[in-house]
């Protein structure tokens, strides 16, 4: 299936403070999270895969390899609604019809529930685990404005007050301690595959005055 109007934006600027290092780069079946998340995301037809780090995160390279639009934020420390709004901004320079928001750590995550999400591209969407909707989020282009007027570290929680969503318990399971990656080798490691690298041309975004 393959959706090339409709972007994943992979909110990976945060600073992994409870886990204690950076996330973004612990392996996983062979893979970084990061990585499996932009396979993931290309796997379910979404693009572009534009993936939102903080400067000092040396992970361009190596998602550039993988076809992702990398994009630097540097307001990072203003919370995850920087992330978003850089998302978007670069979602609307590409001109993609909607976005699904997702992060790196939620790692029981399949490139059918995303489809899924995706189902109705003319309706918010989120994902529903732990009595609440939440991400992976797709939303169309109608939201970009509510989007990119987040603030703060809320995310887009209250977009989805009233959103459709679509179940998802195992996505309870994400990476925010030693003992979830514990839990997560346990359930994915023995049976994982070797994962397919994905082969794309490079690309790359730099940071504008415009997006800021």
């Amino acid at each position: 299936m393959e959706t090339p109007a409709i972007a994943a934006i992979i909110l990976a600027a945060g600073s992994s403070s409870r886990f204690g290092r950076p996330k973004q780069s612990v392996v996983l079946a062979g893979e970084t999270l990061l990585e499996r998340a932009a396979r993931i995301a290309a796997e379910a037809g979404l693009a572009p895969v534009i993936v939102v780090l903080k400067p000092e995160l040396d992970f361009g390279y190596a998602l550039q390899q993988l076809g992702c639009l990398v994009v630097l934020n540097d307001r990072a420390a203003e919370g995850i609604a920087s992330s978003i709004r850089y998302g978007i901004r670069t979602a609307k320079l590409v001109k993609t019809t909607g976005v699904i928001l997702m992060t790196c750590d939620q790692v029981t995550l399949t490139p059918a529930h995303l489809r899924s999400l995706i189902a109705d591209p003319n309706r918010p969407t989120g994902s529903g685990y732990a009595g609440k909707t939440g991400i992976p989020a797709y939303f169309p282009a109608s939201s970009f404005d509510a989007l990119d007027k987040l603030q703060g570290d809320t995310g887009a929680r209250d977009l989805l007050t009233t959103a459709h969503s679509v179940p998802a318990e195992a996505l309870t399971l994400d990476i925010d301690t030693e003992a979830d990656l514990h839990r997560a080798r346990t359930l994915i490691e023995p049976a994982a595959p070797k994962p397919r690298k994905l082969v794309k041309p490079p690309q790359a975004l730099t940071p504008t005055k415009q997006m800021k």
